[in-house]
């Protein structure tokens, strides 16, 4: 964070004229303050009892002043005063009953320990803090990504409720601080990578081109985020099994269309590789409060995997709910998240689009129409940077078995005809042998005798060519079997089949 980090946060967001008598508060205040007003909403809010949640709690905005001295409803504090506001309480309170999150377990995940502060790799101004549990990620917000969540809270309500398995951000509360002239509107959400997995590569996808690579400043980050392009060069896809890499995509298919109805556009794919192969698990950087905290459907593996009806949670093993995966020889954990979904197509970015489309290809850049950018966000995930395994060997052998079976069982059917074939010639042969010994003044028998010599060793030959043809098509006798010959076909009949 910069040397003023209060107007850093405070960027995009409205901000007051700050009276001499007020100073700015400093950043461990304002994540304070953060922490404060989460732990008094979430406190307030218990005493509401439980009811179903209406059309109109989408849209109210509770607010409550908290001065550092206290008050008869707000507890004292060494803060500066500040203000804060919960965005449509009961609603989101249903999203963490839905998740799974206890009350306390919230609490305790929010206020138990100091926030961590992220980097930004991202092009907009919001920071981001981390959860000492690893499980919640705080992000600012800019105001118009505050109000338009708050309208998309009715559609997202209806969509959780088909399928709380999503790849989808999962949002817990919205919240807003104002501090000492300073306004910060905070979202709580789902922690897609965690941090006790070490991340070899991390992605940030939109399947646009268009200065889709990673700068100069974010290449020499310990842990820098790469793009689109960087993955094309960087690696040659991730194989999964096929039911992994078909639940896969379907999540990813469903997501779409969601936000597709939404007019959503701009959206990423944050994914983590973790190579198995490399260094064994570093497991301090998680808190022991990790053992009472499992949020349902949280993991990239159980987002996935929607044909079980309220599992238990996956448990808390070396994999941390990782995807396996493959790329070239290497074992992989693959985790993954849609982020950055609260970007609608208003008037802004069609003007943004159709300015870059002037200047570079309109269907590189990453501004776009909703269906289009949904269909290419699919066709990229699902081609390049997905893949599905094949198991040809497998494959290769059945169809060697399926041949060695049609030989077999062509083989079978031509032996009876082959020893019928066999009689015939030596009874030819008895025939020829009587006639010419026992009669020789008998030419006519001996002229007959030679004609019969003369056919059966054409015979011989018919049937010599026969079974060279059997042979050639053997292979092919199961699938077009030859016809059954009955009894009464003549010799002269079988002759000409053969």
């Amino acid at each position: 964070m910069s040397a003023s980090p209060a107007s850093t946060l405070g960027r995009g967001t409205k901000t007051s004229k700050v009276s001499k008598d007020h100073k700015k508060p400093t950043a461990a205040a304002l994540k304070g303050a953060i922490q404060l007003g989460i732990g008094y909403a979430v406190g307030n809010l218990s005493s509401k009892p439980d009811r179903d949640v209406l059309m109109q709690d989408f849209s109210v905005v509770e607010s409550v002043f908290l001065p550092s001295e206290g008050s008869n409803l707000t507890p004292a504090h060494h803060f500066p005063d500040f203000r804060l506001k919960t965005y449509a309480p009961l609603a989101f309170r249903y999203f963490r009953e839905l998740f799974g999150i206890k009350p306390d377990d919230y609490l305790y995940s929010i206020c138990k320990e100091p926030l961590i502060e992220l980097s930004n790799p991202g092009a907009s101004s919001s920071w981001f803090y981390l959860t000492s549990d690893d499980e919640f990620i705080i992000k600012t917000v800019q105001p118009k990504e505050a109000e338009f969540l708050q309208k998309l809270l009715p559609g997202y309500y209806m969509n959780l409720n088909q399928n709380p398995r999503t790849l989808l951000p999962k949002f817990y509360g919205l919240y807003c601080i104002q501090c000492g002239g300073v306004t910060i509107r905070a979202v709580v959400m789902n922690n897609v990578l965690p941090r006790a997995m070490k991340m070899h590569y991390k992605y940030d996808l939109k399947g646009s081109s268009y200065k889709r690579r990673a700068s100069r400043k974010e290449r020499v980050k310990s842990s820098p985020t790469f793009k689109d392009l960087d993955f094309q060069e960087m690696h040659e896809g991730l194989v999964f099994d096929p039911d992994t890499y078909n639940a896969l995509m379907k999540t990813l298919q469903r997501d779409c269309r969601v936000l597709e109805s939404f007019k959503i556009m701009d959206y990423s794919l944050l994914l983590g590789i973790h190579v198995l192969n490399r260094k064994p698990l570093s497991r301090g950087s998680r808190c022991d409060s990790r053992k009472g905290q499992k949020v349902l459907y949280s993991t990239a593996l159980e987002s996935i995997q929607g044909n079980v009806k309220d599992p238990e949670p996956v448990a808390d093993d070396d994999t941390l709910g990782g995807i396996p995966a493959k790329h070239k020889d290497e074992n992989l954990l693959i985790f993954l998240g849609i982020i950055d979904i609260l970007q609608s197509y208003r008037f802004v970015k069609k003007v943004e689009h159709s300015w870059k489309a002037l200047v570079h290809d309109g269907d590189t850049v990453s501004v776009h129409r909703p269906s289009f950018y949904a269909d290419r966000f699919l066709k990229f995930m699902g081609t390049t940077v997905f893949k599905k395994s094949h198991p040809l060997r497998g494959a290769s052998s059945k169809r060697k078995k399926n041949s060695i079976q049609a030989k077999s069982a062509s083989q079978e059917f031509l032996s009876p005809l082959k020893e019928k074939k066999e009689q015939k010639k030596a009874q030819s042969m008895e025939n020829l042998d009587g006639n010419f010994y026992s009669s020789s003044t008998q030419p006519d028998l001996l002229r007959g005798s030679a004609d019969s010599l003369e056919f059966t060793r054409k015979d011989e030959e018919g049937f010599v060519n026969s079974e060279d043809r059997r042979a050639s098509s053997s292979t092919i006798a199961l699938d077009d079997p030859l016809p059954s010959i009955s009894r009464s076909q003549s010799d002269s009949e079988l002759d000409v089949y053969l």
